[in-house]
């Protein structure tokens, strides 16, 4: 039971403190002394910080001078790392690297609670104990990280799934007389995934004035999947030699079908190989006591030990 508290608290530290960071971020403060203006009320500095609560006026203070201090000990190289990462898992929950590298700092600490919890009534000594500590702080800043890299690889699967249905919708749609934007568009109305949000993302930076050809470009680096690549640098380079737009949205979907075909192919072909372990390991040795055990059982009571 303790052990799920620890853990418990860790989560809910992580959520207080990335809910805490983006208070921080909205300043309160600034807010309130907007909402006593437009009240046209005269009132001091003072009396407006008093009248907010007390996770803003000492906790969210506290998160911000904790945020403040990871970047300025952070090595730029690092956080544009991490800035990297996030964008590429489709920025989960609007973090910024201060937000993330403040995560697996909690994370980190509540680990080093758990395992001083875990250790408190063994023998072991206070060097072991002291490398038992270590050891889950290294765990407990790392695992973030690693959920981090498995949602950016679980992103660009369901992309690479996605891209054939959505350029068999676009292909359908330009054939039916729209443009290539208004096919973007309308993926992005009739689906709810990732590939559709980017490419609603697309037509809203070119609404905003950025030109098609940087927007798919920055689309492509947003992803960074080989198929999406390949598909963008053929419909640019149709754009700039005036081939039509129909036709290469027939011939990538085409493409991609048979590269998913292909794909599903592989992990078939793979999966006798993956197979071998699960059934050596676990699947006969239960077939040999179902099948050999009743036998076992019937020679030993034939033939007792010692007789």
């Amino acid at each position: 039971m303790p052990i799920l508290l620890v853990v418990g608290l860790i989560v809910v530290a992580i959520a207080a403190s990335i809910y805490l960071l983006r208070k921080a971020e909205d300043n309160p403060l600034a807010a309130r002394i907007d909402e006593f203006a437009a009240r046209e009320e005269i009132v001091s500095i003072e009396e407006i910080e008093l009248s907010m609560p007390i996770t803003e006026r000492i906790l969210v203070p506290a998160i911000r001078r904790a945020s403040e201090f990871v970047v300025r000990f952070t090595p730029q190289k690092t956080l544009e790392q991490t800035t990297r990462m996030l964008e590429l898992a489709g920025n989960p929950g609007n973090m910024s690297p201060a937000q993330f590298s403040l995560v697996r700092g909690i994370t980190a600490i509540g680990f080093v609670f758990l395992a001083v919890l875990l250790t408190r009534n063994s023998d072991a000594t206070t060097g072991r104990r002291l490398l038992y500590g270590l050891v889950a702080a290294i765990g407990g800043f790392m695992l973030p990280l690693m959920f981090l890299r498995s949602m950016i690889d679980r992103r660009k699967a369901e992309i690479v799934k996605k891209l054939p249905d959505a350029l068999d919708l676009m292909t359908i749609c330009v054939d039916a007389g729209l443009t290539f934007n208004a096919a973007m568009q309308k993926v992005d109305e009739k689906w709810d995934d990732v590939l559709a949000a980017e490419f609603g993302r697309v037509i809203y930076e070119m609404q905003l004035g950025k030109s098609r050809r940087q927007a798919l470009k920055d689309m492509v680096g947003r992803m960074e999947v080989p198929d999406v690549t390949s598909f963008i640098a053929a419909i640019l380079q149709a754009d700039q030699l005036g081939v039509g737009i129909g036709k290469v949205l027939r011939i990538q979907s085409e493409q991609m079908r048979i590269k998913r075909r292909q794909r599903a192919e592989e992990k078939a072909q793979q999966a006798p190989v993956k197979m071998i372990f699960p059934m050596v390991f676990l699947i006969f040795p239960s077939i040999f006591i179902v099948l050999l055990g009743p036998a076992a059982f019937t020679v030993i009571r034939t033939n007792p030990l010692g007789s």
